[in-house]
């Protein structure tokens, strides 16, 4: 599945029951063809990878992950790895490992705001859903350097942070 860029997350906002959920993994970083695969393992309220573990959260909904992350976020987000990338076309290859409700992902630009419309024409937003238990989707972009942010909305993440250098 190929999603495009400035797609309008509000779309996916408004979807009622789903949930994202997102986990990643520089060392899965390959090359496919021009664009290099970034793996992410997702997991309740959070990025695997990311992490550098699995909390083993076990929510029944995305607002669990909420409470989860009110509590304990800031402190796993401070710990959390910065993915580091050089400028270039990437596959964000996304799995749902165990969350009992639909994911999705979101790349963007640091302060992406889409209500503004001046950045869906100059900043990087790529979002989509439809993560099921098991199942893995492909998210297409072109990074340039900079700062992004990625998380699942839908069953909420931190923002964590990727950086292109190069």
């Amino acid at each position: 599945m190929r999603i495009t860029k400035n797609i309008v997350f509000s779309g996916l906002m408004g979807l009622s029951g789903l949930a994202f959920v997102v986990g990643m993994s520089t060392t899965g970083v390959e090359a496919s063809g021009k664009a290099k695969i970034v793996t992410l393992t997702q997991v309740g309220c959070q990025f695997i990878e990311s992490e550098a573990k699995d909390h083993m959260f076990k929510p029944k909904k995305g607002a669990d992950c909420d409470v989860i992350n009110k509590k304990t976020g800031d402190d796993r987000l401070a710990k959390a790895k910065v993915i580091k990338l050089k400028p270039g076309k990437y596959v964000f290859r996304v799995t749902d490992k165990n969350v009992p409700y639909t994911l999705g992902f979101w790349i963007r630009s640091k302060g992406y705001n889409w209500k503004n419309p001046l950045h869906k024409l100059s900043k990087v937003s790529i979002s989509g859903g439809g993560l099921t238990t098991g199942t893995s989707r492909d998210y297409e972009v072109t990074l340039k350097p900079g700062e992004y942010v990625y998380s699942c909305p839908l069953n909420p993440t931190p923002d964590y942070r990727l950086v292109v250098e190069g």
